[in-house]
């Protein structure tokens, strides 16, 4: 693990784990690069190099009251990318993690990228507008920044339910998942809790998935309840030239924890 600082000051958090064509994981929001530990642990055991930082606002990184938006995120990812001198990497981006990658890949071109896969990812726009019909009102974002005003902790005990499916019916639910889920929203910042929330509502990534000329793999679950499959998936898989679309049946938001063995398993493949 390391520590890097970016232009303004933030010292951002990463773990560095193995050897091999470096793949580069960007967690969701409210966690952390703890959210990728299943993909990184397989991944690294098979002979890749795999990173992930803690954006900056969460987990062990600095907590700024500036920068909690797509594109300083983007600028943070192109800055450790460019520190550890990585080449050839791929890119995984979870949720407001794939809109990252798909920001850092609009502005910085696909030079140092060599494959990117997006899960449950926020492309190219959550917020519901009339362009965008399939899109979630501005109303349920607003209700998330008053349950985070309101009491964080309880909001993201109450979150990790439909996060990881566990409100399904005959669902196995993991106190552990659950717990692990509330430390690592516990761990970001009153800011960027608050502030990401119109960063992953509102950003509109649509130009930046014209961009993408790398083979893509586009991860969703059909019963995510946090970044509904039809405003997401089903439109980026479309907008990114030559993407492959993998569908997931029953898979909730949080599936790299519920089905790891099914993605990590697809993930091995789609590097290959």
């Amino acid at each position: 693990m390391g520590k890097m600082t970016m232009k303004d000051g933030t010292e951002i958090f990463f773990n560095d784990w193995g050897a091999g064509q470096p793949v580069v994981f960007s967690h969701g929001w409210p966690l952390s690069a703890d959210a990728f530990e299943d993909q990184m642990f397989f991944l690294a055991s098979h002979g890749y190099r795999c990173i992930a930082h803690d954006r900056r606002g969460h987990g062990r990184s600095s907590q700024p009251w500036e920068g909690n938006d797509i594109d300083t995120y983007a600028d943070d990812l192109a800055t450790l990318v460019r520190t550890l001198n990585l080449k050839n990497a791929i890119h995984i981006g979870h949720s407001t993690g794939g809109g990252e990658v798909a920001r850092y890949i609009g502005r910085y071109g696909t030079e140092r990228v060599a494959k990117a896969v997006l899960i449950g990812a926020i492309t190219p726009l959550m917020l519901k507008t009339s362009a965008n019909p399939a899109g979630t009102p501005m109303e349920v974002f607003d209700q998330l920044r008053a349950a985070v005003q309101a009491d964080r902790s309880q909001f993201w005990k109450d979150l990790s339910l439909p996060f990881y499916g566990y409100n399904r019916p005959g669902a196995k639910v993991s106190e552990g998942v659950r717990q692990s889920f509330w430390l690592q929203g516990m761990m970001a910042g009153f800011p960027a809790s608050y502030f990401c929330i119109k960063a992953f509502s509102e950003t509109d990534l649509t130009g930046d998935l014209g961009k993408f000329d790398i083979p893509t793999l586009v991860l969703h679950g059909d019963d995510d309840q946090i970044v509904p499959i039809g405003a997401a998936a089903m439109r980026s898989s479309k907008l990114i030239k030559n993407a492959t679309l993998k569908v997931y049946k029953g898979a909730p938001h949080g599936m790299c924890t519920t089905h790891k063995d099914q993605i990590n398993a697809d993930l091995l493949e789609f590097l290959k």
